[in-house]
């Protein structure tokens, strides 16, 4: 069985203090309540090792929002995903649309990134969706297959199966747009066809795909209703703890 999973992804916000402080303040919400889904946060670098020594593992995961396409060596300012692991990471998002939009990234070095993390134990949460020209000329379903076959199809499925999807309609990060709960429902669906024409139904079956894109407590209960949608990965409303519940509490 698939898992419903709220993922919080705190982008390039909170020092260090400020990001060990929310971390406490999440586990201890979720301490005191009955999550119907698995929780995680992705965390800066710089705060990994800190907030795994002040979470429960056990109820709240923890994850990178990057790691690099080598395995060491004279790359300034990367960092591995052994590196990450050895944090007590065990999450971490791969293929933002801020990383191919910003930092060029192909999906040759996507293949390289997801396979040391899968070889580093971290669970891969590997990001997919059209920009606003590609929602409105029409092209989104092609868009997305292309992302999921260039960055994974590669994978055996015994690996395939150990990632997590987010779908998030880049028209939708960060803007207020939100894609409506029919049209996530839809992507979503197809997004479950593509993996089975590969994999076959059980792998799609057992598949969790997360959506993206200005998800909050008020849409989610909509949006998490829909029967292919397994839960969010959540920006901006992932910096504030009862705003993060909110979304947890939606299942």
């Amino acid at each position: 069985m698939r898992k419903n999973i709220v993922a919080g992804n705190w982008k390039m916000n909170t020092t260090l203090q400020e990001g060990v402080k929310l971390a406490e303040e999440v586990n201890e919400a979720l301490k005191n309540t009955s999550a119907k889904c698995d929780v995680v946060i992705c965390t800066p670098f710089t705060h990994l090792a800190s907030v795994a020594s002040v979470i429960d593992a056990n109820i709240l995961g923890l994850g990178a929002e990057n790691c690099a396409d080598h395995v060491s060596g004279a790359y300034t300012g990367e960092v591995s995903a052994a590196m990450v692991a050895s944090t007590g990471a065990r999450y971490v998002i791969l293929g933002h649309s801020e990383r191919r939009q910003y930092y060029g990234e192909t999906a040759e070095t996507l293949r390289e990134k997801v396979a040391l993390a899968l070889a580093n134990g971290l669970t891969p949460i590997f990001c997919i969706g059209e920009v606003l020209a590609e929602r409105e000329n029409g092209t989104y379903n092609e868009v997305v297959k292309a992302q999921i076959v260039d960055g994974l199809f590669q994978l055996s499925a015994e690996d395939f199966g150990k990632i997590i999807l987010a779908y998030e309609p880049v028209w939708a990060i960060g803007t207020g747009k939100t894609a409506t709960a029919d049209q996530a429902q839809d992507m979503h669906a197809h997004i479950r066809n593509v993996i089975a024409d590969k994999y076959g139904k059980e792998i799609a079956d057992n598949t969790s795909i997360l959506y993206g894109g200005s998800c909050k407590a008020s849409n989610a209960p909509e949006l998490f209703s829909k029967p292919d949608v397994d839960g969010g990965l959540i920006g901006g409303a992932s910096l504030k703890c009862a705003d993060f519940m909110g979304i947890v509490n939606a299942f």
